[in-house]
């Protein structure tokens, strides 16, 4: 398993990328973007969030959106968290689910 500080350093930076391009995506879709103690909250006018979230005991983000986790690892071959089932990065992920939320082609990260 990663070291736990190897672990906060690829998550660290992984988090902050990530909340830069969903903060940028605020001016061409309809969400909203907030950093609470490091998760980020993407929210929806219905009121329905989506959570992207560290965990260091699995050293792993987690994503819970669309009712459903999605669990990332690092992979050092990508240099980026990788969801093994379907070999999505972070970005592309995020970008998936809030366009299948939306219902429309409005976010690419």
């Amino acid at each position: 398993m990663m070291d736990e500080g190897v672990f906060r350093k690829h998550c660290d930076a992984a988090m902050e990328n990530l909340k830069k391009k969903l903060i940028a995506a605020e001016d061409v879709a309809d969400i909203e973007v907030e950093d609470q103690a490091g998760a980020l909250h993407v929210g929806f006018d219905d009121g329905s969030k989506f959570i992207i979230s560290p965990n260091g005991a699995a050293r792993q983000i987690w994503i819970s959106a669309l009712a459903t986790s999605f669990k990332l690892d690092w992979q050092e071959g990508e240099q980026g968290f990788v969801m093994a089932k379907s070999g999505e990065g972070l970005s592309p992920l995020v970008a998936r689910l809030i366009n299948e939320k939306l219902g429309e082609t409005a976010v690419t990260l």
